[in-house]
């Protein structure tokens, strides 16, 4: 590559170093275990990473027998990796390419420690324990979901999964052939944490869902802000299902005015909610106890966190959505709920989420660190017009239903920014008064609005201006729908 191309790629893939530090090694060679934990990247020795400023290399030979040296006594077991010399304007540059390692955690040895770093946006920083867990699991090529538990098959029950096998599937849930089939339970009878997921008790701890609907635009205390609240335990089936009722119970259908016209919205899309529940309880770290999926409903937005961040160590904030990949932290409880037709097996659920929104100006937005993943939406009934204290306003419901209603919004986004505050109160009246059936007069504008006849004149001609009003021959006027 040109010197050009590697300030193309991303942060998270790559560090600029001005120099090859021997004497403090760990400056770099964190970066080395980081890569190999997560999905490989690249140090480029001979860049400032703070000027990006190229200065070279001055003795390539000996800079790169140092760095193999340093690799091979430093990092534990040794990750693949390449070494390439290049020159450019006169200068010269190594390139350390650090592969994806198969058998993790890679792990930084000196100064007395033994450390495993992974990549958290453009920085290298050690690993919280449940992500060391985590790689430790990788390296032995076993996900969390299918290490055995404590518990044996007949000391949990199963009603919620066969019922719902029947179901979705048209088949039954046979306990002989399908536990062990599915993943459920090893030979000995033993269940794995898949199948305590799934149970109808969900013995997990950590196995739990917490969804509160917030009064306002901030999360505040539960007893003086919450509306509503409400802690799921139990299967994963019954947290889907729970979580997805509170979100419905705590949203309405409603409608708003985009351009003239009046257009039905969900607060939040069915199949979007529901994608990202599911998400959240297929991809979420277990190994983090304590941690439990967050459910919050504001007014103008729904967020669900789940724990555990990007399994390969990247920020969701900073891909591309269409061309995310799709890497599945809990291989079993994935292939029983696509057997369920929960999700789909070709992982284009965030790209269906940013779908159910192409009628909508504002998206969901997705954010993740380290230890959390978080989708936001927004909330399609949200009107922040009616957030104010507009006087025309003073009353009006969000969610909104009546005749009074619609008018009012249309008269704002019509005349709200044009006209005073006294003519937006008349007009209101004179509408309060007629209606959209009952015909008005020059006369009747005058006695609401306390004018005289050519301000009268001035306004019955604004309002047809603004399509609100129109003529119904005889000097007589009515409110257009």
């Amino acid at each position: 590559m040109k010197l050009k191309d590697y300030k193309k790629v991303e942060t998270t893939n790559i560090d600029f170093k001005l120099d090859l530090e021997t004497e403090k090694p760990k400056s770099w060679l964190k970066s080395v275990s980081a890569f190999a934990n997560t999905k490989g990247g690249i140090i480029l020795f001979g860049v400032d990473n703070e000027t990006r400023e190229e200065k070279g290399i001055k003795n390539v030979v000996e800079t790169t027998e140092k760095i193999t040296e340093l690799i091979n006594a430093r990092i534990e077991p040794l990750p693949r990796y390449e070494l390439n010399y290049f020159q450019e304007n006169g200068k010269d540059f190594i390139e350390l390419e650090i592969g994806d390692g198969p058998i993790t955690p890679y792990f930084y040895v000196g100064d007395g420690r033994k450390e495993a770093y992974i990549r958290s946006g453009n920085q290298s920083i050690p690993a919280p324990a449940h992500i060391l867990q985590n790689l430790i699991l990788k390296g032995k090529n076993i996900t969390f979901d299918s290490l055995p538990s404590e518990y044996n098959i007949d000391d949990l029950s199963f009603t919620l999964l066969s019922a719902t096998m029947k179901d979705k599937t048209g088949k039954s849930f046979d306990k002989e052939r399908d536990f062990i089939s599915f993943g459920l339970a090893n030979k000995e009878n033993k269940l794995t944490n898949a199948g305590v997921l799934l149970s109808d008790q969900g013995a997990l701890k950590q196995s739990k869902v917490v969804c509160t609907r917030w009064n306002g635009l901030t999360k505040g205390s539960i007893k003086e802000d919450a509306l509503d609240d409400k802690e799921y335990t139990g299967s994963l089936i019954s947290l889907l299902e729970n979580a997805d009722a509170f979100i419905k119970n705590n949203s309405k259908n409603s409608w708003k005015i985009q351009g003239m016209e009046r257009v039905e919205y969900e607060d939040y899309p069915i199949t979007a909610r529901r994608e990202a529940i599911v998400n959240a309880l297929i991809h979420r770290d277990y190994q983090i106890l304590g941690s439990e999926i967050h459910i919050d409903m504001y007014d103008n937005r729904l967020e669900i966190v789940s724990p555990g961040g990007m399994i390969d160590g990247t920020q969701i904030q900073n891909l591309e959505i269409g061309k995310v990949p799709s890497m599945r932290r809990n291989t079993i409880i994935s292939d029983v709920f696509s057997r369920l037709h929960y999700m789909d097996r070709r992982g284009s659920g965030l790209s269906r989420i940013i779908e159910s929104y192409d009628d909508f100006e504002e998206k969901p937005k997705f954010l993740s660190d380290e230890s959390s993943f978080t989708v936001i939406f927004p909330n399609k009934g949200y009107s922040p017009v009616l957030s104010g204290n507009n006087p025309v306003l003073t009353g009006l419901k969000e969610n909104l239903v009546s005749d009074e209603d619609y008018f009012l919004i249309k008269l704002y986004k019509s005349l709200g920014d044009k006209i005073g505050a006294k003519t937006l109160s008349g007009t209101r009246q004179l509408f309060m008064r007629f209606h959209y059936d009952e015909l008005f007069t020059r006369e009747n504008i005058k006695e609401i609005f306390n004018v005289q006849n050519s301000r009268a004149s001035e306004i019955i001609s604004i309002l047809l201006k603004s399509n609100l009003i129109e003529n119904a021959g005889d000097s007589k006027y009515k409110f257009k729908k």
